[in-house]
């Protein structure tokens, strides 16, 4: 079930992933955390934090959060970012369980403007 602390656990996820800060990330983990993107399909928690954790610093700047919502037992989250100067949107549903993310599907969008 998704509650209001959901959405912060959301959140401060997406604050350890900007700012690099691994043991907040993996606190906010649970064990059997699933991360999939077109570029991942179902890795655990451990190929996560080696494959996309240190990849923050491909980004200009950090991501700007556009809409958090929770849905049907998972936080919806549409963000803006940049790459070479150039802005991209993303959406990723997240699930979160006692505290803890789940899981992961990142939906990749296209270039904006």
């Amino acid at each position: 079930m998704v509650t209001p602390e959901s959405v912060d656990v959301v959140q401060r996820f997406m604050r350890a992933f900007q700012e690099q800060d691994r043991p907040t990330a993996e606190g906010l983990m649970a064990d059997e955390f699933v991360f999939t993107s077109p570029q991942d399909d179902h890795i655990d928690k451990q190929a996560w934090l080696e494959r996309c954790f240190p990849t923050a610093d491909h980004f200009d700047e950090p991501a700007e959060t556009l809409q958090i919502v929770e849905l049907d037992g998972i936080v919806l989250h549409r963000y803006e970012y940049r790459v070479q100067g150039r802005r991209w949107r993303n959406v990723e549903a997240l699930e979160v369980r006692d505290g803890q993310v789940t899981s992961a599907e990142v939906y990749f969008g296209g270039a904006v403007g």
